[in-house]
């Protein structure tokens, strides 16, 4: 497996192609791929974090990461995330699945549970958003730096 750079719109064609319930996602802070004899075969996307609580200039999210089902892949790809984070100064990555979800992808690269949110719908300016998964979501964070 190698690591390639790749745009944000390859990312979201790659991840509309494997991941249809999620839409494309509108900025990043970067994207990169992974792959295997020259075809690509996962992408990462790491954006600022959601909530509007959280450090937006220190802490990294993940916000989408989508593999063809190949072996070690999505691993991989959230080792390779938290290295570039940790390379650009950012305290600490996260992310965050869906409770059906087992993380045994993070946990091989490193990443730890940090807890349960209870996630919601928002409201926008057209009325209550529900385009996302809006039930409780397993946070998963990997620590960069000592501060």
């Amino acid at each position: 497996m190698n690591a390639v750079p790749v745009t944000l719109a390859e990312a979201n064609a790659f991840v509309g192609a494997f991941h249809r319930h999620h839409k494309a996602v509108v900025g990043h802070r970067w994207s990169v791929g992974v792959e295997e004899f020259g075809v690509l075969i996962g992408v990462v996307i790491v954006g600022r974090p959601v909530a509007r609580k959280t450090e937006q200039y220190r802490v990294a999210e993940v916000t989408r990461l989508c593999t063809n089902g190949a072996k070690n892949a999505c691993s991989f790809l959230y080792g390779l995330a938290a290295r570039i984070a940790k390379e650009m100064g950012y305290r600490h990555i996260q992310t965050f699945l869906l409770p059906t979800e087992s993380g045994v992808s993070l946990k091989a690269a490193g990443w730890v549970f940090d807890g349960v949110c209870n996630a919601a719908s928002w409201q926008t300016r057209t009325g209550r958003r529900t385009d996302q998964p809006t039930e409780p979501k397993h946070r998963w964070i990997k620590l960069l730096c000592a501060s």
